[in-house]
């Protein structure tokens, strides 16, 4: 028997089902309350490439098993938690690549408990949704470490620079409706109900949306903190060619005119432009 493909890959420390154009990946640790391990990170990385690069993945939702999403690091080692790491080897971002540069929205279901670790990978979602009786927080600062996980940058990219010091800087937990209220959630709903709701807002992107134009936009929404209007403008402009006229561009406008749902033809993996340099206008093109 021939080896396993990377799509077919098994996992230990999640679950992966794609049912349906979503993609559902399951943190796997109940036992430990999906408690962060090297291997999980590793798997999890491997199911986000994969989701990338397989135009059947419309739409991708990360949960829990059992009654948390993720308590962040696995802290049985006790003292050794925190140990030194081989420089070459060790990233405070444990997972390559992060959820913004998958190509497909990624749905963040906290369907009970996310600290630490468990929350910062959540932050690198497209969207949250918490559970009312789940606590969220960023709890380093409270074991003698510090924020991980790029949230320096997307925490305060989501709620401000003053709403992220007080969850960082303290280290202190909020609850669903309150994670709402401060802009670390779209909804909090019983935790029952978290994955339901997630599919729903997935199946919406599944059933409505072109793929290619979810995920040009997605790339530059993540892209834009990091430009100026005039370069955000500039990129738009260059995208807009790459789709305008386009078999998408024109079934669009037809399907809505029929009232029929579209049938896209454009793919990811097969119609991916060209990225557009981003750059400033010159000063004398705005004058002309």
């Amino acid at each position: 028997m021939s080896a396993k493909t990377e799509a077919e890959r098994d996992y230990q420390d999640i679950r992966f089902e794609l049912r349906d154009g979503i993609a559902t990946i399951t943190l796997h640790r109940p036992e430990q309350m999906n408690s962060f391990s090297g291997l999980m990170g590793e798997e999890l990385g491997h199911a986000y490439r994969r989701c990338d690069a397989d135009d059947a993945v419309r739409a991708v939702i990360l949960t829990g098993a059992g009654r948390a999403f993720c308590a962040g690091a696995d802290m049985t080692a006790g003292a050794e938690t925190f140990a030194s790491q081989d420089a070459k080897d060790f990233s405070a971002s444990p997972v390559s690549p992060p959820a913004w540069e998958v190509r497909k929205p990624i749905i963040a279901a906290l369907n009970g408990h996310a600290v630490g670790l468990g929350l910062t990978l959540a932050l690198q979602c497209d969207m949250r949704i918490v559970a009312d009786e789940g606590k969220y927080g960023v709890l380093q600062v409270r074991r003698g470490m510090m924020p991980d996980a790029h949230c320096h940058w997307t925490l305060p990219r989501l709620i401000g620079t003053e709403r992220a010091a007080s969850l960082l800087l303290t280290g202190r937990k909020v609850q669903g409706q309150e994670a709402v209220a401060l802009g670390l959630a779209l909804r909090s709903v019983p935790a029952a109900e978290v994955v339901g709701a997630a599919r729903e807002m997935a199946r919406d992107i599944v059933e409505n949306t072109a793929p290619l134009s979810v995920a040009i936009t997605k790339k530059l929404l993540w892209q834009s903190s990091e430009l100026d209007a005039d370069q955000v403008e500039h990129a738009e402009t260059e995208l807009h060619h790459h789709l305008m006229g386009g078999p998408d561009a024109i079934e669009g406008p037809m399907a809505y005119l029929e009232r029929r749902k579209p049938e896209w033809k454009l793919t990811v993996s097969g119609d991916w432009p060209d990225w557009p340099v981003a750059q400033r206008r010159k000063d004398d093109e705005r004058s002309d």
